[in-house]
């Protein structure tokens, strides 16, 4: 049993069975889900609560004010499921929810379940990307909200496989970045940071007027010029938020990788620059510096991309 001290006074968050527990998780859920939300309390319960784990926050008095619960892999191929993940209005803001995903995750390493998978409602995206779950595929509609499919692996980096992914998790990593985002990129990733997802996370970020820097070096700045990237025509609006520079070194035009990497954690690492195959984590501060560490003194012995200039960059 964890006991911790929030801003609305001291709750406790613990694992409980649902047999148990049933009367007090099911009246959370069905005031978050059913009354505020609106979906419909034959979808919000079903029949897995019975094989899941479970925990509960619960304030001072032990009245329940959250709950999550952990849906066991069906087989061995496929990840353990975080939901329910429900929090009382009063007590939003407070810790509730990182202290149930906590033990969630704990849970789930106790039983070790390394590969975990959830149905995050979009306005939540934020929330889990600050504990390591990255996008994966395209955002869909679940009980008339929409959701955005998140994944992350207890003992690795979550694999990158296909586009959706990529523009999923390159959107996710912009929109984490507190001040500042670094890209190398061999010509700013056709297909990819020309996405409309992306392009958007992107000008949400530039125009926060908290001094954004986004700094992005490239392998071939004609080629972009070429195309009329989007992402050309965003920084003609926005000069002093994103800069170009273009790789001068030989030795910098053989690094065969790309990557973004931004100040809170959060990188996309692909080994082979032409191709979108790669990992990604959003709660790896180690990894996120060091390729800031490689970023910073190519950056400095790159040269500034002048022919943008004349477009107004």
């Amino acid at each position: 049993m964890n006991t911790i001290a929030a801003t609305r006074g001291p709750f406790r968050v613990e694992a409980v069975e649902f047999a148990n527990a049933a009367e007090d998780l099911l009246a959370v859920r069905e005031q978050v889900f059913v009354v505020e939300q609106n979906v419909p309390v034959e979808e919000e319960r079903d029949a897995l609560d019975p094989r899941c784990a479970h925990v509960i926050a619960r304030d001072r008095a032990g009245e329940p004010v959250g709950t999550g619960r952990l849906v066991p892999p069906p087989d061995e191929s496929a990840p353990a499921r975080i939901g329910r993940m429900a929090v009382l209005r009063d007590w939003r803001g407070a810790g509730v929810g990182d202290a149930m995903l906590h033990a969630l995750l704990r849970l789930a390493r106790g039983h070790g379940w390394s590969d975990i998978a959830l149905n995050a409602q979009v306005s939540a995206q934020a929330f889990y990307a600050r504990h390591g779950f990255v996008p994966v595929g395209e955002r869909f509609m679940e009980a008339g909200i929409e959701h955005q499919a998140l994944r992350r692996r207890i003992d690795r980096p979550q694999a990158i496989d296909d586009r959706d992914a990529a523009v999923a998790v390159t959107a996710a990593i912009i929109g984490q970045a507190r001040h500042g985002l670094h890209v190398y990129s061999r010509e700013l990733d056709p297909g990819l940071l020309d996405a409309p997802r992306v392009l958007e996370a992107m000008r949400a970020l530039c125009t926060r007027g908290d001094g954004v820097q986004v700094q992005v070096l490239l392998q071939d700045a004609a080629a972009p010029q070429r195309a009329l990237a989007p992402l050309l025509a965003l920084a003609q609006r926005l000069p002093s938020a994103i800069a170009f520079r273009e790789v001068a070194d030989p030795v910098d035009h053989k690094y065969p990788s790309a990557y973004l990497a931004n100040d809170d954690g959060g990188y996309y690492f692909r080994p082979l620059g032409h191709r979108l195959e790669g990992e990604a984590e959003t709660g790896a501060a180690g990894r996120a510096r060091q390729l800031a560490e490689h970023f910073r003194p190519v950056w400095e012995r790159a040269r500034p991309c002048t022919e943008y200039r004349a477009l107004g960059l």
